[in-house]
């Protein structure tokens, strides 16, 4: 089977690297990869947000089946353009990825289905908006409506900081478009963990628990960030809450996009707040999440691409998926200044050490190849470094050790990820 994988970061190259380990996969590809996925696929230089390119190239090169990773991509409907050509696909189609695109769609369907939720109030103009803050007060959540590529959430710990994000979707435009709407929404003080289901439209395969860490310093603060690290399992899920989230929150959500007439396949995350031991949707996405993905792949046993072409078929049902018995760590390496302006073309200097570790795997992201064969830095995010043990200390360890191995100008990392874990451990 020739699999091409859409995307070009580190949950693509987790993706790759899965994929690649599956009978089923007899070529693959990445649109367009990076420098770490040029290693195990063949990368083509095509966006992945230019759809009828990757289209015409999936026909073109007889590709069977494409995995869709980022939401973009997703929400302008890839999918269904794939479909209508006859290729099979994993991911939902535009339809059922508003569950993501659109944050007021997917509050309201909350609310429908009874998944709990925060309290929340939705505004199309900046005016109407300051006044429920003034009135309301804060601490207090503001979210851009679509999709803005994980920076579009402001927890706004003042009255002065939720206007200030206001300002900049409304009056700045800092989303374009997908600031037409806020949603307003009522803080929640807990812990945040993340949950990935398979889904076929109607059965769901649950993935191990995993937490995010998205501010971007040590300590969850400075702003958010797409994600700085994560771990899996995460332990703050024990088995009751699993259950509660598997029937309360995923099959809830499955069964309500099939009665509105959006059958959802693919994989659906949710974002959770743990509250007094009680889960709630912070936000759904139609995709893998990342970096959770670089934390949660390298632990699954079973044949992901099998996995996928039955969900693409309707097919899940009675089936199981096989973990291993340990822990993995992801630690974001990422350029100085980032989510803010940052520079590029940073040589990166240590991977061939870091390759000769044992149970260390490196996922790259904002990266590629120069002129000269140098590995350097082409984006925000850039490395993702994994460690993996039975022992969550040792996976934490092994992740830190090779870091310290790995060298670039300005490179910044938290110390802390997988800290939160160890009050329940």
């Amino acid at each position: 089977m020739k699999v091409a994988v859409v995307g070009g970061g580190g949950r693509e190259h987790s993706l790759c690297f899965k994929i690649k380990q599956s009978p089923l996969c007899s070529e693959l590809y990445c649109i367009p990869g990076n420098a770490g996925t040029s290693k195990i696929a063949n990368n083509i230089e095509i966006s992945a947000e230019d759809i009828n390119g990757v289209v015409s190239f999936a026909e073109q090169n007889g590709i069977d089946f494409v995995v869709v990773g980022p939401e973009n991509p997703l929400a302008k409907g890839i999918v269904d353009e794939l479909e209508k050509v006859g290729i099979s696909a994993f991911g939902p189609t535009k339809a059922a990825a508003l569950i993501e695109a659109s944050k007021s769609f997917t509050k309201s369907f909350l609310k429908k289905y009874g998944i709990p939720t925060a309290d929340y109030a939705t505004f199309d103009n900046f005016e109407e908006a300051k006044e429920f803050v003034l009135k309301r007060g804060a601490p207090i959540v503001v979210k851009a409506d679509g999709l803005a590529a994980g920076k579009g959430v402001t927890v706004a710990k003042t009255t002065e900081e939720a206007l200030g994000a206001l300002k900049e979707i409304f009056i700045d435009r800092r989303f374009g478009s997908a600031g037409d709407r806020v949603v307003l929404e009522e803080f929640l003080e807990g812990e945040e963990a993340s949950f990935l289901v398979f889904s076929d439209g109607e059965n769901i395969l649950p993935m191990i628990a995993a937490q995010d860490h998205k501010p971007v310093f040590d300590g969850d603060r400075g702003p958010n960030t797409g994600g700085m690290g994560a771990y899996a399992p995460a332990p703050i899920v024990d088995n009751d809450m699993q259950k509660f989230i598997i029937e309360n929150i995923m099959k809830r959500a499955i069964d309500g996009l099939k009665k509105e007439g959006k059958p959802y396949r693919g994989v659906l995350y949710a974002g959770l707040m743990i509250k007094n031991r009680k889960p709630y949707v912070l936000e759904f996405n139609c995709r893998f999440g990342d970096p959770e993905t670089q934390a949660i792949l390298p632990l699954l046993e079973s044949d992901i691409l099998e996995v996928m072409v039955e969900c693409s078929k309707g097919n899940i049902k009675d089936r199981t998926l096989k973990w291993k018995e340990a822990f993995s760590v992801c630690v974001v390496v990422a350029s100085g200044g980032y989510p803010k302006a940052y520079e590029k073309g940073k040589i990166i200097k240590g991977l061939d050490r870091v390759e000769e570790l044992k149970d260390v795997i490196v996922f790259h992201a904002g990266t590629k190849m120069d002129s000269n064969g140098n590995i350097i830095t082409s984006g925000g995010r850039v490395l993702n470094v994994v460690g993996i043990d039975r022992d969550f200390k040792k996976a934490q360890e092994k992740a830190y050790s090779a870091i310290r191995l790995i060298n670039f100008e300005n490179m910044h990392y938290r110390k802390d990820i997988g800290n939160k874990a160890y009050k329940y451990l």
